[in-house]
C-alpha cells in the first residue's frame, strides 16, 4: 500500500511539474509576441460581482468592466464561459469569438485557471437565469505560473492553509468572509468608542519594562542605544500614564507579544484592545462591555444571538454576574470564605487533586480552583468578579474585603474574553504589590512583573479613580465568526519554520 501511495504521489508530482512547464511556455510565448501581461500597470474597474447582481435591473444591457481571478473556464468551440472571482464573489462571463475577435479569442482559450483577467462587456441574463457579462474585451492582467488546488475539494490541508493564506483566501470563500467580518468588527468597536468620547492613541511596542500582564516577554537588543529591550506584553502602563496626563478616555488596538505556547486560544502575537476611563470603576467597565458586545454583534451580524459550535450565544440578555468565590462554591463545592489561611487552602487543594506550587498562597489556590472546576461551564456571557489580591497586582482592593480586588473577567464559551479593574491609583500600595511581584519572580515565576519606576512616578503625580479593561480582539472575532481556533481568525498565524 505504501508503495502504491508513493507511486501515486510521484505521478501527481510529475503531472504538476508538466503543468508548470506548460504555463511558463505560455508566458514565454506572450512575451515573444509583445503581450507580456506584467507590463500592464492599471485597469479601470467599474463594478464588482455582487454589485452587478444586486443592481441587475439597473445595469442590464449596460457596459461594465470587472477584474479578478479566473476560477473556471468552459470552452465550446466558437464560444466559451468563464467565472471570474473578485472580492465580492464570482461573475460569469460569456466569451464569443465573434465578439472579441479571432486573435483575442485564441489567446483567451490559452488562459489558465488562476490567471487574473479584466473583462469588459454588457450585463445580461443567460437562458439558465444566471446574471453574466457578454464580453467585448478580455485582458490578461497577470499570468499565474502556479497551479491552484483542485477546485472541487478546495484547500483543506490546514498547515498549507495557514502558511499560504493567499491561496486559502482564493479557494475558500468562507475564509475570505471571516476576515472581511474581522475588519468590520474592529471598525464597529472604533465607531462605538469614538461616539463615547474615547481617544484612540498609540503607545510603544519596544519597552524597557514589559509590565501590565502576567506573561513572559520576548527580548531583543537595540543596537543604536546598546540596550536590551522587550516587546510589550500589554498596553496598560502607558495608557495609564495618559490618564495621569489628563486624557480622561483613551483606548488602543494593537499587537502585543507573549513568549508562550500555541494552542486553539493562544498565539505569541495577537491583537489586544485596552481602554481606560477616568472617574469610573469596574462596574462602569461591566456596563460598557456588555453594551459594546451587544452593539458590535447587532451591527456586524445583524443579531445579538450568534451561533458558536452547537450552541447559540445570547448577547442580548443581561450578562450574568457572579463573584469568583461564589462561582467556585457553585461548581466545586468549596467555600473559600470559610477557609482561614493558605495552609488550610493547600489542604483542601490536596483533597480535591488541585496541583499548586509551594509559593502559592490562598488567593492563588482559589484561582486554581476556578480554572479547574468553573471556566468550562461559563458558556453564556458571565462576568466573574472580585478576584484575590495575589493574582491582581494592579487592581484596587475592595474596601470591605481587602484580600480581594475590584476586578472582573468576562467568560463566553468557557473562554476569557476580557479582563478589567478598578485601577489601583495608590502609589504606596502599588509599590508594595510590585515588591510582591518581584519576590514571585525571584521564586521562579517567569510571568511576574517588575517595578516600573517611571510608572510609579506617574502614580505619585496622581491618577484619578479609573476603570480599565483589556479585550482579546481575536477571541471576540472567533465568537462572532463561529471559528474554533485563533489561527482561523489571524491572517498570518505563527508557524514553525519549515527549515526546522
Amino acid at each position: 500500500m505504501a508503495e502504491q501511495n508513493n507511486a501515486a504521489n510521484n505521478n501527481v508530482e510529475k503531472d504538476i511539474n508538466q503543468l508548470l512547464k506548460v504555463r511558463r511556455e505560455k508566458f514565454k510565448d506572450l512575451q515573444d509576441r509583445g503581450k507580456d501581461p506584467f507590463v500592464i500597470t492599471k485597469y479601470d474597474v467599474t463594478h464588482h460581482s455582487m454589485e452587478i447582481k444586486d443592481k441587475f435591473e439597473e445595469l442590464e444591457g449596460k457596459t461594465v468592466t470587472i477584474a479578478g481571478r479566473m476560477m473556471s473556464k468552459r470552452v465550446m468551440g466558437k464560444a466559451s464561459f468563464c467565472h471570474v472571482q473578485d472580492i465580492q464573489g464570482t461573475m460569469q462571463s460569456y466569451v464569443a469569438r465573434d465578439s472579441i475577435g479571432e486573435e483575442d479569442y485564441a489567446d483567451f482559450k490559452k488562459m489558465d485557471i488562476g490567471d487574473i483577467v479584466g473583462i469588459k462587456g454588457e450585463v445580461f441574463l443567460t437562458k439558465t437565469g444566471e446574471i453574466s457579462i457578454h464580453a467585448q474585451e478580455v485582458t490578461l492582467l497577470s499570468k499565474s505560473l502556479q497551479v491552484l488546488p483542485e477546485k472541487f475539494h478546495g484547500l483543506t490541508n490546514t498547515d498549507i492553509r495557514y502558511r499560504q493564506r493567499y491561496t486559502d483566501l482564493i479557494m475558500n470563500q468562507d475564509v475570505k468572509d471571516t476576515f472581511i467580518k474581522r475588519s468590520k468588527i474592529i471598525s464597529s468597536i472604533r465607531r462605538y468608542l469614538d461616539a463615547k468620547g474615547f481617544l484612540e492613541v498609540e503607545t510603544p511596542m519596544l519597552v524597557s519594562n514589559a509590565g501590565g500582564a502576567a506573561a513572559r516577554p520576548f527580548e531583543t537588543h537595540y543596537n543604536a542605544l546598546d540596550e536590551d529591550v522587550k516587546l510589550r506584553i500589554s498596553l496598560e502602563l502607558y495608557l495609564k500614564r495618559l490618564i495621569v496626563g489628563g486624557l480622561e478616555r483613551v483606548y488602543e488596538i494593537g499587537r502585543v507579544f507573549r513568549n508562550e505556547g500555541l494552542d486553539t486560544r493562544h498565539n505569541p502575537e495577537f491583537t489586544l484592545m485596552e481602554l481606560y476611563q477616568a472617574y469610573t470603576d469596574y462596574n462602569g467597565m461591566m456596563d460598557l462591555t456588555e453594551d459594546m458586545f451587544r452593539h458590535v454583534a447587532q451591527e456586524v451580524c445583524g443579531t445579538t444571538v450568534v451561533p458558536y459550535g452547537d450552541v447559540m450565544i445570547d448577547l442580548g440578555t443581561p450578562f450574568k454576574r457572579i463573584t469568583m468565590i461564589d462561582a467556585v462554591k457553585e461548581y466545586a463545592g468549596v467555600d473559600f470564605d470559610a477557609i482561614k489561611d493558605t495552609v488550610e487552602a493547600k489542604k483542601i487543594a490536596d483533597e480535591k487533586g488541585v496541583h499548586y506550587e509551594a509559593r502559592h498562597e490562598k488567593g492563588d489556590i482559589l484561582n486554581l480552583f476556578f480554572e479547574e472546576f468553573v471556566e468550562e461551564h461559563l458558556v453564556q456571557p458571565t462576568f466573574v468578579m472580585d478576584h484575590p489580591v495575589e493574582i491582581s497586582p494592579l487592581t484596587k482592593r475592595k474596601p470591605d474585603k481587602p484580600d480581594y480586588v475590584e476586578r472582573f473577567e468576562l467568560f463566553i464559551t468557557g473562554r476569557e474574553m476580557c479582563n478589567a479593574y478598578s485601577e489601583l491609583n495608590d502609589p504606596i500600595d502599588q509599590r508594595e504589590r510590585f515588591k510582591a511581584q518581584e519576590a514571585a519572580l525571584a521564586a521562579g515565576d517567569e510571568e511576574a512583573n517588575t517595578t516600573d519606576e517611571d510608572f510609579m512616578n506617574a502614580l505619585e503625580i496622581g491618577m484619578p479613580p479609573t476603570g480599565g479593561i483589556g479585550y482579546g480582539i481575536d477571541r471576540l472575532v472567533m465568537l462572532l465568526t463561529n471559528q474554533p481556533a485563533i489561527r482561523d481568525v489571524l491572517l498570518f498565524p505563527t508557524m514553525k519554520s519549515l527549515d526546522k
